[in-house]
């Protein structure tokens, strides 16, 4: 049987995260998201050269910090403009469940007008995580609707009015 160019276990895009402490971060994903661990190789110094994370049908992958290779954490370079968006059960209790563990709130959890409650939070290592529940299903044309009175709110917003 030929090699597949794409692994069967593994989505075409992956997230490959750099964690100042990716043991810790292996914990907080875990308990807070529901990730489960597939996998994780130890490297020099007690750190960790790579580990597998699967959330539902998706796969993250981590490690830790290697400045010498370039591999930089989000706290080493002053913050990431990555967003992670991830969906789950329960937006309310996950998302509270990760401020008791150390995250930092940028966005409180609200309905939003596209049909899901969702928040954001800053995680303990300094990735962005949007966490969301889908509530409703939107049509096109109310879609369209509820986006363009969003845009005139956020526009209203921005002018002061």
């Amino acid at each position: 049987m030929p090699v597949l160019p794409v692994p069967e276990d593994y989505p075409r895009i992956t997230p490959y995260l750099c964690v100042d402490g990716a043991a810790a971060a292996i914990d907080f994903y875990v308990s807070v998201l529901g990730a489960t661990e597939r996998m994780r190789m130890p490297a020099p110094g007690g750190r960790i050269g790579h580990a597998e994370l699967a959330l539902g049908n998706s796969v993250v992958m981590l490690a830790d910090e290697f400045p010498d290779m370039e591999f930089r954490s989000p706290k080493a370079i002053g913050g990431s403009p990555v967003t992670l968006h991830v969906y789950v059960e329960d937006v309310d209790a996950v998302f509270a469940k990760a401020l008791a563990q150390g995250a930092k709130e940028l966005r409180a959890v609200k309905d939003e007008f596209y049909g899901d409650r969702t928040g954001q939070f800053e995680d303990p290592f300094g990735h962005r995580w949007n966490v969301a529940t889908h509530i409703e299903d939107v049509p096109a044309d109310e879609m369209e609707k509820r986006a363009a009175e969003a845009m005139r709110s956020m526009d209203a917003g921005s002018n002061g009015s």
